[in-house]
């Protein structure tokens, strides 16, 4: 059975607080909308600004139908001369959205007219779209509070779209406060009014995404959201969540199942289109969706994947993460240095009491996996670090009048050899990396591609105030290649220097063993030359 999604992301979207797109970013969300196959997507409200009306001249999708949305027209007003419906008609899309009134109270507080004149400005404007030969989509407001109110007119509500042509009845949960048994009640209910229903659902109750999958298993066929949930006030139904629900779990057929796979990176995508965050915990594509980090759950997935995971992280584009803490068991550590492709050769035992004791010192590998796959490198007795650091100072000076300047200096044993050197910062750390690069660039030019991306600090035990332990992760990056590192310590620039340290380890040990791999593929592989 097929089920239509209607994405609102660029219009309900945006009615988040903090989210404001572009006209560049609407229609890069879009076409990464039309790539994914969701049927719908409503571009947002010609009527009310200039960059709406200019995304529907520009927009060009392959595979879904545009929306244009608006409301019925106004109270005393003819459909032809109301400018809001002129404004849908301009636009020019083949499917339009209107949002009418379907609770009695809102029509005589909000809209402040009678219940008639209301029935008649639905039917009206539902009219005019299709005699110019539109797909209508009503979206019936406030429904399921309306239809607690006064079940009757709103479904007097339904009956004059439905009557006057409209293709599909949208039933919202504005203000997102229903139940999923209110829900399924509801469109049970309406469906014998107009069987071709629709659910939008708010998620003020956090309960978006069960009050949708409620509609659809009542008989809706057509689910309004958003991806990643993105909406006003607690944002609306996640469509991130419900496709692969309704399509691996439910059986009903609403993107094409090949494009099913793309679903994290299209959640990604739109998150950093919007310049939000994405979540970490995100059910399906979240970074934590299939991480595992008990001992216990670790073992099983290691035999069988199926025994902590309910569908396998690649049908939406995810995978498996094996986290590495105290909680951890040695087959966290088996796995995890698995995926790195690094051969423990009986040192589980001897990684995991490492990294047991480290985390009891203030250290955290879990979002530090550079440190603990530098680790496990450490522990093969024939690894040789690229570079030891054997003394640091680091200087801040504050003149008056001036800014405060930093300046560091540095002696590592590089490759045998002592190298000494010094670099002035805007600060400690700056000052740090810089006379560590300084040092390490004549022996290895190809860290002049590793760059600091991110720098963080947490206090652990904030009561000993100026005396806390500090914990610092440094993420390092070279091209589109990212890696975290921590230093622990009383002593902050201790801690940056520690993990400043690791990063350039990490990249050179790396760097190393692909040399060495492409080697041993050389002398293994027969002589190309001819006879």
């Amino acid at each position: 059975m097929e089920l239509y999604l209607y994405d609102t992301t660029l219009r309900d979207g945006t009615q988040r607080v903090g989210l404001s797109l572009s006209l560049e970013d609407k229609l890069k969300i879009a076409r990464l909308l039309d790539e994914f196959g969701v049927a719908y997507i409503e571009g947002g409200w010609p009527g009310s600004n200039p960059k709406d009306a200019e995304f529907f001249r520009r927009v060009r999708l392959r595979r879904a139908r545009a929306v244009a949305f608006g409301s019925t027209r106004r109270a005393g007003a003819r459909p032809e001369e109301d400018s809001n419906l002129r404004a849908l008609l301009a636009a020019e899309t083949p499917a339009v959205a209107l949002v009418g009134k379907s609770s009695s109270f809102h029509v005589a507080h909000v809209l402040e007219t009678t219940l008639d004149e209301n029935l008649e400005m639905i039917a009206d404007s539902v009219r005019l779209m299709k005699a110019r030969g539109k797909e209508v989509i009503y979206d019936a407001e406030h429904f399921f509070d309306g239809y607690l109110e006064d079940p009757n007119y709103a479904l007097q509500t339904i009956r004059s779209a439905a009557e006057a042509g409209a293709d599909w009845i949208t039933l919202c949960d504005t203000n997102g406060g229903s139940l999923p048994s209110w829900i399924h009640s509801v469109v049970r209910a309406v469906i014998p009014v107009a069987p071709r229903l629709g659910i939008h659902a708010h998620n003020d109750g956090e309960l978006a995404v069960a009050n949708s999958l409620a509609a659809v298993e009542a008989g809706a066929r057509l689910v309004q959201g958003t991806i990643n949930g993105y909406g006003e006030r607690c944002g609306n139904a996640n469509l991130v969540s419900l496709a692969p629900t309704l399509q691996l779990k439910m059986g009903l057929r609403c993107v094409p199942a090949e494009h099913l796979g793309r679903l994290t990176e299209l959640s990604r995508a739109v998150s950093e289109i919007a310049n939000l965050s994405p979540d970490f915990h995100a059910p399906y594509v979240g970074a934590s969706a299939f991480a595992h980090k008990g001992g216990l759950h670790a073992a099983a997935v290691e035999k069988v994947t199926a025994s902590y995971e309910h569908v396998p992280p690649e049908t939406v584009g995810n995978r498996r993460h094996i986290v590495v803490s105290e909680l951890s068991g040695r087959s966290n550590v088996r796995a995890r240095s698995g995926q790195l492709g690094i051969s423990l050769a009986g040192r589980d035992a001897l990684v995991l009491a490492r990294v047991k004791e480290l985390e009891s010192q203030g250290y955290q590998f879990e979002g530090a996996e550079g440190s603990f796959e530098l680790l496990v490198r450490r522990s093969d007795p024939a690894y040789v670090p690229p570079f030891e650091v054997l003394h640091v100072r680091v200087r801040s000076d504050l003149r008056q009048g001036d800014a405060i300047a930093a300046e560091a200096t540095v002696k590592l044993r590089v490759q045998g050899e002592s190298a000494h050197t010094a670099a002035e910062g805007n600060g400690p750390v700056q000052a740090l990396d810089r006379a560590l690069r300084k040092a390490l660039l004549p022996s290895f030019p190809r860290l002049a591609g590793v760059r600091l991306a991110d720098y963080k600090v947490r206090i652990l035990d904030s009561d000993a105030a100026t005396g806390a332990t500090t914990r610092v992760l440094v993420e390092a990056a070279c091209g589109a290649e990212r890696w975290s590192t921590v230093g622990c310590s009383a002593n902050i620039i201790e801690a940056s220097c520690q993990a400043l340290a690791d990063s350039l380890e990490l990249f050179l040990s790396r760097s190393q063993s692909e040399i060495e791999g492409t080697k041993e593929a050389r002398r293994s592989c027969p002589s190309n030359r001819l006879s």
